[in-house]
């Protein structure tokens, strides 16, 4: 079984309509906010994205601004922490909260109504491909996210200090 709710009928509907060029370009727009605010009033407990997949706010540190910036990811849990990948939505840039990790590894991150202080670290190459498999059988649509951005997409290890 995946570890994301990606099979039956309406998981393959989401992951066609996730690779879609459409959705690549709306969804970066739409998602985000409203997961963002569905948080903000739930006090923590809710964001859309979690229907389908585990999900967490990551707060970063804006590397340019100073200020917290929030950022509603989908996630795969580990043992203690999780991965998070900088998919962007297959988009061509890097999505802003990974450079915020790469320039302050120390972040925080919201999940399932708690919050953690977390250490940030991206991972190499070779760690990438060792855990690739895990998360594309999670979530397929990363394969094709790597395809149409066109670039090394980053993968962190978030673990609580």
């Amino acid at each position: 079984m995946a570890l994301f709710r990606v099979e039956g009928p309406v998981g393959r509907a989401m992951q066609k309509m996730a690779t879609s060029r459409w959705f690549r370009k709306v969804g970066p727009k739409v998602v985000p906010p409203m997961d963002r605010t569905l948080h903000k009033v739930t006090g923590g407990r809710v964001i859309v994205s979690r229907l389908l997949v585990p999900s967490l706010v990551l707060t970063t540190t804006g590397r340019k601004s100073g200020l917290p910036r929030e950022s509603p990811l989908a996630c795969v849990p580990q043992d203690r922490g999780w991965w998070v990948v900088g998919s962007n939505f297959g988009q061509e840039a890097h999505p802003a909260w990974t450079g915020n990790l790469i320039a302050e590894p120390k972040a925080t991150v919201s999940y399932e109504g708690t919050t953690y202080d977390v250490e940030a670290r991206l991972l190499t190459d070779d760690e990438k491909a060792e855990v690739w498999p895990t998360l594309t059988s999670a979530w397929p649509a990363y394969d094709q996210y790597v395809k149409s951005s066109g670039r090394n997409i980053r993968v962190f290890d978030l673990q609580p200090t």
